[in-house]
């Protein structure tokens, strides 16, 4: 890799104290620049071969966000990259409106009312109910220890992006869930939560594979991006029953509020259901 956008991730490592992750995601975007200071020109051929490469809009926006943020260390300015930056830079792709994956209420009562006998059983059935009350991220998830977990005040301690923590809330019912665990393996404060035989953290792919076989053994295919739905799940029953999308932002530990308005936009049964209130012909009659 060229010696300037080694010099960027090493900043962003020691001076910014990004996480492994996001290191990894900077050095596979910066691939695409076919030299440390590309013309406008050159960035959007960038796009050009993305694209015929086969990556979606979303796709290519993760990577130009990388890029940009490579473009604007460049340039050596201060501020905060803003559309008045003189430096090149790539804008961002139009991505198209979509539903986002959730699971249905019937699917949720589904799971929630299963009763697992046996340790595999019940570690699986715990992290569906995990993720699906408390809105958290599967990396956030398989990182929680036991000493994370609040039991008398119904809160835990998550490890988000950026490596910046959270306290999210959790349900009573969850607690009891939790606390049996907890309490019928012995797992002791140190403990992960959720763990493999060898007491390591749960892989991703894994538990992906757990979470099919869940909903397959339950009767039902699980929607898709499976584990990221049940954090969509929570976002869009937490707004249907009233939840401010400020709180939501708190809980789901979104940078920016605009990431959380994605859920504002609710399913077409939730738009009927209030237009019917609103609606001047339907209330004159």
């Amino acid at each position: 890799m060229l010696a300037s956008f080694e010099q960027f991730i090493r900043e962003r490592q020691y001076l910014k104290n990004v996480t492994p992750r996001t290191l990894e995601w900077y050095r596979e975007s910066l691939r695409w620049l076919p030299c440390e200071s590309p013309s406008q020109e050159q960035l959007t051929e960038v796009v050009v071969r993305m694209r015929e490469k086969g990556r979606n809009a979303a796709g290519c926006n993760v990577s130009i966000r990388a890029i940009n943020a490579y473009l604007h260390w460049k340039s050596g300015l201060d501020r905060k990259c803003a559309s008045g930056c003189p430096h090149p830079r790539i804008q961002q792709l139009k991505e198209p409106k979509v539903i986002l994956p959730t699971f249905s209420e019937f699917q949720v009562g589904r799971i929630v009312s299963l009763k697992p006998k046996g340790k595999h059983e019940r570690r699986r059935h715990l992290l569906a109910l995990f993720l699906l009350d408390t809105g958290c991220r599967i990396s956030e998830a398989l990182g929680v220890r036991v000493r994370d977990i609040d039991f008398d005040n119904l809160l835990v301690t998550l490890d988000g992006k950026g490596q910046k923590q959270r306290m999210a809330p959790f349900s009573f019912a969850l607690r009891k869930v939790m606390y049996r665990y907890v309490t019928d393996y012995g797992r002791k404060p140190e403990h992960l939560l959720l763990a493999s035989r060898s007491e390591t953290e749960l892989a991703r792919n894994n538990v992906l594979r757990e979470m099919k076989a869940l909903c397959g053994d339950l009767g039902f295919t699980p929607p898709p991006r499976t584990l990221h739905a049940t954090r969509h799940t929570f976002a869009v029953n937490y707004l249907r029953r009233g939840g401010s999308v400020f709180h939501l932002q708190k809980v789901l530990g979104h940078s920016s509020l605009e990431m959380t308005r994605r859920y504002a936009n609710l399913v077409t049964t939730d738009l009927q259901a209030v237009h019917e209130r609103v609606s001047l012909l339907q209330n004159r009659r």
